[in-house]
């Protein structure tokens, strides 16, 4: 059949979906699907800064939808939350398919994909599976009797799903539960050599995504698909990274090894029935020595390698070379004797991996070295964890410019890119040279400056500004408390606490607290309930969805929480008139990671502070803040407690980061417009 000469653009199609979804076209919107689709036609990536209520899942699926039908080709699109993968393949997605139909003239086709774990394996059912690590839950029979009954739920599910989907098992189960039915991707024996190869639910869902247009997957899975020496996604040619400024800490966060004695003690057990045992039990003598090591050792970031752990974590990686030696390369045999193999190799190599790993971490000097080791756990704690050593990158800009935006046309996108008023940060994470930049700006968008005229050799790259649909400075306030104390580390001060209470009693109720600590916010919590009136809801109290939903369905109830309401709360309407921010939100002097990452800034002449944790708070506020506008109707303030962010010299980059509100520094003005608000709202 003859190529069409007459596809609709993307401007006409874009139109079209939103006539027939019962929108309204909005002018960001518009300026975003266009420049997507001249990133898709011209191979130029893209970074789209676009405001909530922009309607940006139109704006980038519409161009995407015309190159898959056009070009017969597939578009990737990654998320970093689940909430944002079900609204896509469940609203928007369906939607779009029946919508643009008639001018495309087909019905354009989407699938989700997952992580192979997240798939139940019919042959791990059929075969059962091997015996989990040793953990003091298999000797308690209440949890003996509770794993039990949920893999018989799971093999009962089992003919009745048709996709195999963890997500689609209604009420859920634990962990340990799910791990007796599936398998990771190197465990796994593939289709080819696998009795039930042929009915395999991943393999479907793979299959499927391969000849859908659009597939939709997560940052951790695009990450896997960089990291590993295989393919785990089906041939695309562009990508759209939704939620972009959550990509690097999802990236870190898959390429992050750990190490740990029972690791070694499993890896062993696995391999036990299959080599000689005296070679097993060199691994698992080897674990046991790092298990006496770590327990004395400090937890923390390791500039250096403890001499203890000089002896003990070459012994790990030798012992674990001789048991792959001696399980030998693959060959021809019985299924469960493949099964087992596998298992036992899957183990074996993450052990040798992680311990060649952590030794070659401390092989460079600061400026150049590219992982940071640190030993996790408390064993002080009320719910202590065992000590694990864990070696995350100090950077993943390298991996993502060679293995993604080198390879695919890509597309990033986020209500928050610009930080400090540039895209530059961002792009300096991602690989991305800012130098390299053309910066669009629309008109009141937060974005003051442009990137450096100067070239680099990286790829090419643009990145747009489209603002927001909401009237900031009209409808917000940014309230910066200069006059209190800055934050101290024995919790919130008293001058806090009362400045607190009166913009909550000023509100009515109807505020948002975000904590930069669990202790702060129940702190808050506990002196706010004896204080004021109001229902006080506290994160950890209820499952978070609960309370939010208690929050936005009572106007006088405040929600205290920390980190992920930072980012996880959508309450649109009078429920939310006040977003308290107690302090900036950098990170902990002793977050191994962030830390490393500074110091290596610095190592290299660079400004340690403004480029990682200054950053880091940069975009956690500009996210928190982004809480109080979720529909245009809405209007209230943003009370940030910390003085720092009017008195410090960092603070300019950070306000500039922060969505364009109507400034003040006078609790007054606060005040009195927050009573406004609370007696023009319904009660």
């Amino acid at each position: 059949m003859p190529a069409r000469t007459d596809f609709p653009g993307v401007l006409e199609l874009l139109t079209h979906a939103v006539e027939s979804v019962g929108g309204a076209e909005r002018p960001g919107q518009v300026q975003m699907a266009d420049a997507v689709g001249r990133a898709i036609r011209t191979g130029e990536h893209l970074a789209v800064q676009a405001g909530t209520g922009t309607g940006k899942s139109l704006a980038y699926l519409v161009p995407a939808i015309r190159h898959a039908v056009e070009k017969e080709a597939t578009v990737v699109v990654s998320t970093a939350t689940i909430a944002l993968q079900r609204q896509l393949v469940d609203r928007d997605l369906p939607r779009l398919a029946k919508a643009l139909k008639k001018p495309l003239g087909r019905e354009p086709t989407f699938a989700i994909l997952k992580g192979r774990r997240n798939y139940m394996c019919l042959h791990r059912l059929d075969s059962g599976a091997p015996d989990e690590p040793e953990d003091a839950q298999l000797f308690d029979p209440f949890a003996v009797s509770r794993l039990g009954k949920e893999v018989t739920r799971l093999r009962e599910w089992a003919s009745d799903t048709e996709t195999g989907d963890r997500d689609e098992l209604v009420p859920g189960v634990t962990d340990q539960a799910w791990r007796q039915v599936s398998v990771t991707a190197k465990e796994c024996l593939g289709a080819s050599r696998c009795p039930i190869g042929t009915d395999c639910f991943a393999e479907k869902a793979r299959a499927e995504a391969g000849r859908a247009d659009v597939i939709v997957t997560n940052h951790a899975l695009l990450a896997i698909d960089a990291l590993q020496g295989y393919q785990v996604l089906p041939d695309h040619d562009v990508v759209i990274i939704d939620e972009a400024h959550d990509l690097v800490d999802r990236v870190t966060s898959v390429a992050t090894g750990e190490l740990t004695s029972a690791m070694c003690a499993s890896a062993a057990r696995r391999c036990g029935k299959l080599i000689d045992a005296d070679v097993a039990d060199g691994l698992l003598e080897a674990g046991d020595g790092l298990a006496l090591i770590v327990d004395d050792l400090p937890a923390g970031r390791m500039d250096e390698l403890p001499q203890p752990l000089k002896g003990a974590i070459p012994a790990i990686r030798d012992a674990a070379h001789r048991c792959i030696t001696a399980l030998g390369s693959d060959r021809k045999e019985d299924v469960e004797g493949a099964t087992a193999r596998k298992l036992a190799r899957s183990l074996l190599d993450e052990v040798h991996d992680t311990a060649v790993r952590l030794l070659e971490a401390f092989d460079d000097d600061q400026a150049h070295q590219r992982d940071v080791v640190w030993l996790s756990g408390d064993k002080y704690s009320s719910n202590p964890r065992p000590p694990a050593l864990k070696v995350a990158p100090l950077g993943v800009a390298g991996l993502l410019r060679e293995r993604v935006f080198n390879l695919h046309t890509t597309v990033l996108t986020s209500a928050t890119l610009t930080l400090g008023g540039t895209f530059d940060t961002m792009a300096r994470q991602w690989g991305l040279p800012p130098a390299a930049a053309r910066v669009e700006k629309a008109p009141g968008a937060a974005t003051d400056k442009e990137a450096p005229s100067d070239t680099d050799s990286g790829p090419k790259w643009t990145g747009l500004d489209v603002g927001s649909p909401f009237d900031h400075k009209r409808n917000g306030i940014l309230y910066l408390a200069k006059h209190l104390p800055p934050p101290g580390r024995d919790g919130l001060a008293s001058s806090t606490m009362d400045e607190l209470a009166e913009l909550v009693e000023a509100a009515g109720g109807r505020t948002l607290g975000l904590f930069s600590s669990m202790r702060a916010a129940k702190q808050a919590a506990e002196e706010m309930r004896e204080r004021l009136d109001f229902p006080i809801l506290c994160q950890g109290e209820d499952a978070t969805s609960l309370l939010v939903q208690k929050f936005s369905e009572d106007v006088r109830t405040c929600l205290f929480g920390t980190l992920s309401l930072w980012q996880g709360v959508d309450v649109p309407g009078p429920s939310l008139q006040l977003v308290v921010v107690d302090r900036i939100p950098f990170p902990r002097p002793d977050d191994p990671v962030s830390s490393a990452r500074q110091r290596a800034v610095e190592a290299r002449g660079g400004n340690g502070f403004l480029t990682v944790a200054a950053t880091h708070a940069a975009l956690l506020l500009a996210q928190g803040t982004g809480r109080l506008h979720r529909s245009v109707t809405d209007r209230g303030v943003v009370a940030v407690l910390d003085s720092r962010l009017a008195n410090a010299r960092y603070g300019g980059f950070l306000r500039a980061s922060l969505p364009p509100f109507w400034p003040t520094m006078d609790p007054k003005v606060a005040r009195d417009a927050l009573r406004r608000l609370d007696a023009a709202a319904p009660a």
